[in-house]
């Protein structure tokens, strides 16, 4: 274990916690759904999951900081902690099963600790800096992530979100060219394209616009897996609000790709 250790075990307690709220609402005939100011859906069950997180912290970690999707930022200090209640609401509210909590420390700037929990996929992955990388059912039940070793372009799978943003984006002829170029690409989309990633089973993801709780816990667990996450513009993803994640050897080449004309 690394010296986060106490804290990835926190972060699977909370976790837990996440999943027993996200899967009793989860297709429940009662659940209620607002628009948010950008439009995008928010149930009580993103609430309910960021409250019960954020009460966890204050008892165990009360010196850290916390930055939520649906609640902004609390506290200051070296420590923060960064919190997606649902990522993939747009999922949950329709019954579709691709959606997870996702849980990041991020320590002097830099992201530390990294959970990802999809308990309608019947998934989790974490990992912790200089840890590895893991996906199984709990600290004491998993195996190693490790990324492919694919080195073409062209026997390489690709996965994503969405057709849109890539064009509000002004990079949809590149997006269009790379899903030309390699083997398969697939819209598997959210949280979902990166972890696969990360375990080796699709070679390269990516997003043009991100929130950093939509990507914090993500990085950490692509990075201790052997892979690349960078943002579109090859600099920091939490940063720039982009992020693309391969498998190292196939970075330079997709960047290239996904550049605008």
């Amino acid at each position: 274990m690394t010296g986060y250790s106490d804290d990835l075990r926190l972060a699977h307690v909370m976790a837990d916690a996440a999943d027993d709220i996200t899967m009793r609402r989860f297709k429940a005939v009662d659940l209620k759904v607002d628009t948010k100011p950008d439009l995008t859906p928010v149930s009580d069950a993103d609430r309910a999951v960021e409250e019960a997180i954020r009460g966890t912290l204050r008892r165990a970690r009360p010196r850290d900081a916390v930055v939520g999707e649906e609640f902004g930022r609390t506290g200051y200090g070296m420590r923060s902690w960064v919190i997606d209640p649902i990522d993939g609401t747009k999922n949950y509210v329709r019954g579709v099963p691709v959606w997870a909590t996702l849980i990041a420390l991020m320590e002097e700037g830099k992201v530390v600790v990294g959970v990802v929990s999809a308990p309608a996929l019947g998934r989790r992955w974490w990992a912790a800096r200089d840890g590895g990388s893991w996906t199984g059912r709990s600290l004491t039940k998993a195996s190693r992530c490790r990324v492919s070793e694919v080195g073409r372009i062209g026997d390489a799978s690709f996965a994503f979100s969405d057709l849109e943003e890539w064009e509000k984006d002004d990079r949809l002829d590149g997006f269009l060219d790379l899903t030309r170029q390699v083997w398969r690409s697939r819209g598997y989309g959210d949280f979902w394209s990166h972890m696969m990633v990360a375990e080796g089973s699709v070679d390269i993801s990516a997003e043009p616009e991100l929130s950093p709780w939509d990507m914090a816990a993500l990085t950490v667990i692509v990075e201790e897996a052997g892979g690349t996450c960078t943002a579109l513009d090859g600099t920091g993803p939490l940063d720039t609000g982009s992020m693309v994640c391969t498998n190292g050897l196939l970075h330079g080449e997709v960047l290239k790709r996904l550049s605008r004309p």
